[in-house]
């Protein structure tokens, strides 16, 4: 059985899956769909064309579905999708997508997003993130799995940062992080490998020591861009435990629009 406050507004068409609990003066959207056992605290506003999957924990005062902050927004049914298991505190914003880019923002499983966040529209956020009180993401932002965003950052619209890298609290980041890096600062500049992270994830030794090469190539050793990645392609082939991450490295660069920092 649902758990929904007296003072809760559930607009006709909302769908909630079974055990879900609504809590005092929240506000659920006609668009919405909330699924199994997921939360919402009091004064919290769900609107939007929003699904929510199961196992969800939604603070107080957060809003979640909002319109984009995009001028060219004319209303457009567009959409924000959440995975399940996630963790989104008080006051959090997250808006959906927009037609200029694919329509919708997303936010994986298991993460865990901390008080006063902004997740802009179009943006894409993957698994296990942490993203501390008071991250702030611009537009068409894309995080990938086990990354960290530091409290008090800001992140530049398009900006791109990579799986288990780390961005440092009160940072200003306004091109791309490559995978496994820690960053800080404002502007944000590369501060090795996050090894503490990788080490708690279960890599091994040699791919940790693989990956520190591969930092060092890129970032120490005083090579262009380009031949820094002639040698990350040798690396990456070195027949250890690291080569499909140093391939990943060097497949994120590649593919950078804004460029990594450097």
């Amino acid at each position: 059985m649902s758990r929904i406050h007296p003072t809760a507004v559930i607009e006709p068409g909302a769908q909630l899956g079974e055990d879900v609990e609504i809590g005092p003066y929240a506000i659920i959207g006609a668009n919405v769909k909330i699924g199994a056992r997921t939360s919402v605290g009091s004064h919290s506003v769900i609107e939007g064309h929003t699904t929510i999957g199961v196992d969800n924990r939604i603070g107080h005062y957060a809003n979640v579905g909002g319109r984009p902050q995009d001028m060219k927004y004319q209303g457009e049914p567009t959409r924000l999708e959440i995975g399940d298991r996630n963790t989104i505190r008080e006051f959090t914003t997250i808006h959906t997508g927009t037609v200029q880019d694919g329509g919708v923002t997303t936010v994986g499983n298991d993460n865990w997003v901390m008080a006063y966040v902004h997740i802009g529209h179009d943006c894409h956020v993957g698994n296990h993130v942490i993203l501390s009180s008071n991250a702030q993401m611009a537009g068409h932002v894309i995080v990938g799995d086990w990354a960290i965003i530091g409290g008090m950052s800001g992140v530049h619209q398009f900006v791109k940062i990579g799986e288990h890298s780390m961005l440092g609290g009160a940072s200003a980041l306004v091109q791309d992080i490559p995978p496994f890096v820690i960053a800080a600062g404002n502007k944000a500049e590369p501060h090795g490998i996050n090894v503490e992270g990788l080490r708690r994830r279960g890599f091994s030794a040699d791919a940790i020591s693989a990956l520190r090469s591969a930092y060092r190539l890129l970032y120490k050793n005083g090579l262009s861009l380009e031949d820094a990645k002639t040698q990350l392609a040798d690396l990456a082939s070195a027949g250890g435990d690291g080569d499909e991450h140093v391939r990943k490295l060097i497949a994120f660069i590649e593919t950078s629009q804004r460029g990594i920092i450097r």
